[in-house]
């Protein structure tokens, strides 16, 4: 497995293109990705590679059959779980990211249920104009990773861009 210092869960993705633009992220970025099922698409190397998610072979992926699979997985790893939400208080800039955490991010046409919201650690939120629903989730997650490896100093390479 990879040894990222973060790490993206997308919780019963219903968008494959955003799931495969997802992945690309990070596999470009080294950070594991999770997902949690059910999805609304197949979930499996073939659909990927039909959708032409290239980078498939450069990106690791662990697929959770359920909420609560995924939720042993990470309280047993003793990962921090940080929900990316538009009900969130704290603003992802504002919010002190540590090596290990997992970046939650919700379905696309639901976010999480309760049950999940009230599971997270931490709940953050991007800052946006007070009368538009939400960003795309895969310009959030974005936002966020990059902000995430700032912080954590977990960019991949060694050299800094320009």
């Amino acid at each position: 497995m990879l040894n990222a210092p973060i790490a993206l869960a997308l919780y019963q993705p219903d968008i494959p293109q955003n799931t495969g633009t997802l992945l690309r992220l990070c596999a470009c970025l080294a950070i594991e990705a999770h997902i949690i099922e059910p999805a609304g698409f197949p979930v499996s190397d073939r659909a990927f590679r039909r959708a032409g998610m290239d980078y498939l072979d450069r990106v690791t992926i662990t697929r959770h059959v359920s909420w609560t699979a995924f939720d042993t997985w990470r309280r047993q790893a003793e990962r921090r779980l940080v929900l990316a939400t538009t009900q969130g208080a704290t603003l992802y800039t504002r919010f002190a990211f540590a090596p290990g955490d997992v970046i939650l991010l919700g379905r696309e046409s639901a976010g999480v249920p309760p049950a999940v919201h009230a599971a997270a650690d931490a709940r953050i939120t991007v800052p946006m104009v007070a009368d538009l629903r939400s960003l795309n989730v895969a310009v959030a997650a974005a936002m966020i990773a990059g902000e995430a490896l700032r912080q954590t100093d977990g960019w991949p390479g060694s050299q800094p861009g320009p």
